[in-house]
């Protein structure tokens, strides 16, 4: 029986987060354990008066071409990859997989070497969707493999994804617009201020964020959604922190991962878990030791951690860092091939501060609480 769940998601993802108009060139990637979904959105994309292609994937391809590849092979960007990048109207990925542990056995460094030779071509990617030239949502389809990594069944991850999103909710465009404009106040507030320094348990961690720009996640470049971020001043960052959530890369997990930073750059990197593999990630390119992104989440209909980061990072009361490359919208200027999020549980023994006063504490912010 066919979950009416899905075509609500097709919908509003077309026709709010991407919001594809006539003629629109659009791509909907992902795997076929998405199928149901892909095939939704392609629907939906056609009625909005779009032309769409699809680019589906089959197990074990991610792991065959890592086993098998050579350094050139690695390294090779075919031809068409830079013309949808510089030519595609709206993107949609559809995430979701067979085995979320597939490159567990993989050499960190030959997936380093595949994300330096990238590098150019994300920016690329990135800037437009900085500049709205084109837009991109990415979201995820319920599935064994994402369940199984949740720790639920697959009824109980249906109904967490699709409650993330507002789609059990009569109207859950309307949801997120009032998102929007919750999420807009707090935003009005952070762009007043000049420093953000988080305090808790193993952390105390500084930044400058003067001049740049906090961004509203309200849905459109991920769903669900709900958080808001910046890119902080390149060689701002000074002092350390400790993650209690594992941090999630490609299928690998890092487990208690402290880092310590010194004139924006992380110059000492642990972990109890995949202490090789955060290292090679971080030496990717001379850009993945700074960070390119901060972030508080804020929807707080998620409460639980789940090894996915779509989700794990919106987690109302968290906060997120990610190393290498910046988001340009928010005014951050660092380049490289990674984006690592790495979500900092904030809601117990943490007080985060802005100009030296407290802005946040145990997960709740102090000017005004996003509603549930």
């Amino acid at each position: 029986m066919a979950d009416s769940r899905v075509e609500s998601l097709a919908k509003v993802l077309v026709n709010y987060s991407l919001h594809v108009t006539e003629g629109d060139w659009v791509r909907i990637e992902g795997s076929a354990v998405g199928q149901e979904l892909i095939r939704a959105a392609y629907i939906e994309v056609l009625k909005a008066g779009g032309n769409p292609m699809t680019r589906v994937g089959m197990p074990r391809i991610a792991h065959d071409f890592y086993a098998h590849a050579s350094q050139d092979q690695l390294k090779f960007i075919a031809p068409t990859s830079l013309l949808e990048t510089d030519q595609l109207d709206a993107s949609l990925s559809v995430w979701a997989g067979w085995n979320s542990k597939e490159l567990s056995g993989i050499d960190p460094k030959k997936m380093a070497v595949s994300q330096a030779a990238r590098k150019d071509l994300f920016d690329r990617y990135l800037k437009r969707i900085a500049s709205g030239s084109l837009k991109w949502c990415g979201t995820m389809f319920p599935n064994d493999s994402s369940a199984q990594d949740a720790e639920m069944s697959l009824s109980e991850y249906e109904d967490f994804v699709y409650r993330a999103g507002n789609l059990h909710k009569k109207d859950p465009v309307a949801e997120w617009q009032k998102v929007s404009r919750a999420q807009a106040k707090l935003v009005e507030f952070l762009n007043t201020v000049r420093t953000i320094r988080i305090v808790g348990p193993d952390t105390d961690l500084a930044f400058n964020v003067a001049g740049r720009k906090w961004i509203n996640c309200d849905g459109h470049e991920n769903f669900p959604d709900g958080e808001v971020f910046t890119g902080p001043v390149e060689n701002s960052a000074e002092g350390r922190i400790r993650y209690s959530f594992p941090a999630l890369y490609g299928g690998r997990e890092v487990e208690n991962v402290r880092l310590a930073f010194k004139a924006g750059k992380v110059v000492e990197a642990r972990a109890d878990k995949g202490e090789e593999f955060l290292n090679a990630m971080l030496d990717t390119d001379p850009g993945s030791r700074f960070v390119g992104e901060l972030a508080f989440g804020t929807n707080y209909s998620i409460q639980r951690f789940t090894k996915n980061t779509l989700f794990d990072e919106k987690i109302g009361g968290t906060m997120h860092i990610a190393v290498g490359a910046s988001l340009p919208e928010s005014g951050g200027k660092n380049k490289s091939g990674l984006h690592w999020d790495m979500v900092c549980d904030t809601r117990k023994g943490f007080t985060v501060y802005g100009d030296g006063k407290p802005i946040m504490k145990d997960g709740k912010h102090s000017r005004f609480q996003i509603a549930d």
